[in-house]
C-alpha cells in the first residue's frame, strides 16, 4: 500500500525535524541538501501530509503532524533495530528459552496473547510464564531472571525500560443484591463508606498510594478496610459481605 515509503525517508525526515533545518540535517546525514529537500517533499506529497513549515533563516517549525511523526519515526527505527537484533540472536542460537512475568491485576488474556505470539515467532523456544507482584517481577527483570514482565503501573526504575501498553478503568466489584448494583456506573461519593476491600498495599505500594491520591482528589477517604492478594480473593471478600472493591 505504501511501498514508496522506505526506512531512510523516516530517518531523513526525523533528522530534519530534530535539527530544525535542512542544512544541519544534511551535514549530519552526510548527504546533499538538494537531495534531502527532494526526498522530504516527495514523502509529504505521497502521504498527503505536511510535517513542517519553513521559517526565516532556513529554520523549520513542525506542524502537529510533524510532532507526531517524530515520536512514531523514532519508534519505527527502534523497532527496526530490535528486529534485527532478535534475528541475529535467533540465528546464533542465543535464545533457548524465555521467562515472561505477569502481576495479578494484569488482564490475563493480554499476557496469554503475548506468550502465544512468542511461541508463533519461535516455536522451538520454550516460554516459561511466571507470576508475582510488580515489585518482585521488576527485581527479577533487573537481575535477569525474567526477560520481560506485564505489570500494573506506577513503576519507576532507572535500569528498566517501561512501555505503557494500555489503560483500563477501575471497575467496581459489589454483590448482586447490593442496592448500588442496579446502577450502570457509580459516582465517586458513593464509594465513601462502601469501599472496604483493597488490593494489599504491600503487594504494590506505589499503586496503593496512587489510588489513595485519586480517591482524595474525588473527595473519598478510606476508612477501615480488608486486604487481599489476588483479584479472586477480593471477589470472595465482596461476596462474603465485607464491602465494595475496585479492581
Amino acid at each position: 500500500m505504501y511501498e514508496w515509503a522506505e526506512l531512510r525517508h523516516f530517518r531523513y525526515l526525523l533528522t530534519i525535524l530534530e535539527r530544525q533545518g535542512f542544512r544541519a540535517a544534511a551535514e549530519e546525514l552526510r548527504t546533499a541538501q538538494p537531495n534531502l529537500s527532494v526526498q522530504a517533499q516527495q514523502f509529504q506529497e505521497n502521504a498527503s501530509v505536511r510535517l513542517f513549515r519553513k521559517m526565516k533563516g532556513g529554520r523549520i517549525r513542525p506542524t502537529d503532524t510533524g510532532v507526531a511523526f517524530k515520536v512514531l519515526a523514532r519508534l519505527l527505527l527502534e523497532t527496526r533495530d530490535e528486529v534485527i537484533d532478535a534475528l541475529i540472536a535467533i540465528e546464533r542460537g542465543e535464545i533457548r528459552s524465555v521467562r515472561f512475568g505477569c502481576s495479578p491485576l494484569v488482564e490475563q488474556g493480554l499476557f496469554r496473547t503475548f506468550c502465544d505470539l512468542h511461541k508463533e515467532l519461535l516455536p522451538v523456544c520454550p516460554v516459561r510464564p511466571t507470576h508475582g507482584d510488580t515489585v518482585h517481577l521488576a527485581e527479577e527483570v533487573i537481575s535477569g531472571k525474567v526477560d520481560a514482565a506485564f505489570v500494573t503501573l506506577p513503576l519507576r526504575h532507572p535500569d528498566l525500560r517501561i512501555e505503557e501498553l494500555r489503560r483500563d478503568r477501575l471497575v467496581a466489584c459489589l454483590r448482586r443484591d447490593d442496592s448500588l448494583a442496579a446502577k450502570a456506573s457509580l459516582q465517586a461519593n458513593e464509594l465513601q463508606g462502601n469501599l472496604a476491600v483493597l488490593y494489599h498495599p504491600q503487594r504494590h505500594p506505589d499503586a496503593h498510594e496512587r489510588l489513595q491520591e485519586l480517591l482524595r482528589e474525588a473527595g473519598v477517604y478510606l476508612e477501615d478496610y480488608s486486604c487481599a492478594s489476588h483479584p479472586s480473593e477480593m471477589q470472595a471478600l465482596v461476596k462474603d459481605g465485607h464491602g465494595l472493591a475496585l479492581i
